[in-house]
């Protein structure tokens, strides 16, 4: 995901330590691209530094903050299979491309790769009656650049 971001000219922010973050983050390295970690030293005082190939860190002094500015900084979110960090910085996303309506704003694409997010995203959709069109659901990271790509022209 990281070097097809960065190939097409994108800028990467991750949570900046390891597991999916550090993968985005090795191909965006790898590709050239700027990468920006935002990081929750206290929170995980055992992952003080970010991971080797954060170019930026951004220090947050809690969970809340660190979502908060992560999807602050960025123009859209892609979620890739994770657990409830990523469960709860998708559901930040889509919140705010949600309310975007109110403020007549257009909202940041929120895409969302695999089949969990998928069932997750119509779960959510019938018992909550939310509007699942604003999380674009795909089955790989190539769609899911094709879909930020098509949403996000670089200039």
């Amino acid at each position: 995901l990281g070097r097809l971001l960065a190939k097409a000219g994108y800028a990467v922010a991750t949570g900046g330590y390891d597991g999916s973050m550090e993968a985005v983050s090795s191909g965006a390295d790898e590709a050239g691209g700027s990468i920006t970690g935002v990081t929750a030293p206290e929170v995980f005082p055992h992952r003080e530094m970010p991971n080797r190939f954060v170019q930026e860190q951004i220090r947050a002094a809690s969970i809340t903050e660190r979502i908060h500015e992560l999807v602050d900084i960025s123009d859209a979110c892609i979620a890739l299979p994770g657990s409830i960090g990523t469960f709860t910085e998708l559901m930040a996303a889509w919140n705010l491309a949600y309310v975007a309506r109110f403020s007549e704003t257009p909202p940041d694409p929120v895409v969302a790769v695999g089949p969990v997010w998928r069932e997750l995203v119509a779960h959510l959709e019938n018992t909550l009656g939310t509007d699942a069109s604003l999380v674009t659901c795909v089955d790989t990271v190539q769609e899911a650049v094709e879909e930020i790509i098509s949403r996000i022209p670089i200039s």
